[in-house]
């Protein structure tokens, strides 16, 4: 028995906006299981620890933000000046982008990072964690709106929620009445 096996200590950044908007925008549109997805990214890729990163905190929405604590996130909202709320859009790339640097800069205990976006905002932040062996995945809601910047990452660097084998596994399974 292999007493010195080290488990894998992954964190998983999720651009909330993106993941929402490119699995409703698919053909067919389809809903994500918040807890069957957490399970998923605990089982498949290892990770302890999960931020979904959203624009901004909105009254009224409160259910939704349970909903993700209780599936298992670590809920992030952007700062924004509130005479601006209105006016911006969620944009959370910057924001992800700096906790991850953060957490390499202080030097927090992790092995590797698994993004959920397809947002190219995150290129340059990807080939950085793949040089310092830092990167594990990027996982894509929508197959069309993966950026085409990551069209040279090899296959082991990212996959698609659409996929059969994954949506299965985290999708919204309807009642039936």
């Amino acid at each position: 028995m292999n007493y010195n096996y080290k488990q894998e200590n992954n964190f998983a950044f999720i651009d909330g906006q993106n993941l929402y908007m490119g699995t409703r925008s698919s053909e067919p549109a389809w809903e994500i299981d918040l807890s069957r997805f957490r399970v998923y990214l605990r089982d498949k890729y290892k990770v302890s620890k999960a931020f979904y990163f959203l624009g901004c905190m909105i009254s009224g929405n409160d259910r939704l933000y349970d909903e993700i604590q209780e599936a298992g996130f670590i809920l992030k909202f952007r700062k924004h000046n509130t005479a601006m709320l209105g006016l911006k859009k969620g944009n959370v790339d910057s924001d992800i982008i700096f906790q991850v640097m953060k957490l390499i800069y202080t030097s927090e205990d992790f092995d590797k990072i698994i993004l959920i976006s397809g947002d190219g905002d995150y290129k340059m932040l990807v080939d950085f964690l793949i040089e310092i062996n830092k990167f594990k995945i990027i996982l894509f809601p929508n197959r069309h709106f993966a950026s085409s910047l990551y069209k040279k990452l090899g296959s082991e660097y990212f996959d698609y929620l659409a996929n059969k084998n994954v949506k299965y596994k985290i999708m919204h399974k309807k009642k039936a009445p």
